[in-house]
């Protein structure tokens, strides 16, 4: 009984998590994100339970959440490159932009303030929610050409900062570019997956170095990341990942995307709302 007791101030953290990443894989199927949307939120709802400094969580929710978009987005891509849909040109030349934003992000978010961190996390939610629920932006074609040169060095390399910076995969933006640019949203979808993982690793692996020797974090941090957390998300997002590939595949996306896009707002105000309050 007495065990039981010592255990159950870690219940409710712990089937948070476990929720957040059979969520998390869900959308990353369905929507080609990475799902730091909903594991990010989580983490910072939890972290007080780990102990820690509060004015480290944000970067350790951050951190933690591109650590779990590598399993997930890796799944993602798998399972959509079964149904020949992901576009590898693509992953191969926006690669390097991509992993040098990332890594850039990451030391950035490392020299920034936690509570200026949530307040760019909070309004970067709410900028995303936009492509969601508005259908034509994610409907309109530009040009039959992905961007070359400066503009897809400057589209990727932003791209990889950005998502560094609010611990996400990426994938709406890609996905915008690709449809712009007369990419079915299958296509597209599936090869916003793959930008996850290059987006991912090198986030993760920034913060993790970047938040060697700091004092102050959560138990089971290894520099930003929280190791505890992030095998509890990425081992149930591997389970559900596929299950949002087959949706994309075989489901009009159109009605989920609102519901997510109004989800979106809704954390986007709550973390706003809550940074007035730290």
């Amino acid at each position: 009984m007495t065990d039981v007791l010592h255990a159950a101030p870690w219940l409710l953290p712990l089937v948070a998590l476990l929720a957040a990443g059979l969520v998390a894989g869900f959308a990353a199927g369905i929507f080609g994100i990475g799902g730091g949307f909903i594991v990010v939120p989580a983490l910072v709802i939890v972290m007080p339970l780990l102990g820690g400094d509060r004015s480290e969580y944000t970067h350790v929710a951050i951190a933690t959440s591109a650590a779990t978009i590598i399993v997930t987005s890796i799944r993602s891509t798998m399972s959509h490159a079964r149904r020949g849909a992901v576009e590898f040109e693509v992953l191969r030349t926006w690669g390097p932009w991509l992993i040098g934003g990332s890594f850039l992000g990451g030391l950035l978010a490392s020299h920034t303030n936690g509570k200026v961190l949530t307040i760019i996390f909070g309004c970067g939610v709410l900028a995303m929610s936009v492509f969601f629920i508005f259908r034509r932006l994610s409907e309109r074609v530009l040009t039959d050409q992905m961007p070359r040169g400066l503009l897809r060095a400057g589209i990727a390399g932003g791209l990889g900062l950005f998502s560094s910076l609010l611990g996400i995969g990426g994938g709406t933006i890609a996905i915008t570019t690709m449809t712009l640019c007369g990419r079915t949203i299958h296509r597209a979808i599936a090869t916003a997956a793959g930008v996850g993982t290059l987006i991912a690793v090198p986030s993760a692996l920034s913060y993790l170095v970047f938040g060697m020797g700091h004092k102050g974090l959560p138990w089971g941090s290894l520099g930003y990341v929280n190791l505890p957390a992030a095998v509890a998300v990425s081992s149930m997002s591997v389970l559900t990942a596929p299950l949002g590939v087959a949706a994309a595949h075989n489901l009009p996306s159109s009605p989920l995307k609102r519901i997510f896009g109004v989800y979106l707002i809704a954390i986007g105000a709550w973390t706003i709302w809550k940074t007035t309050k730290m």
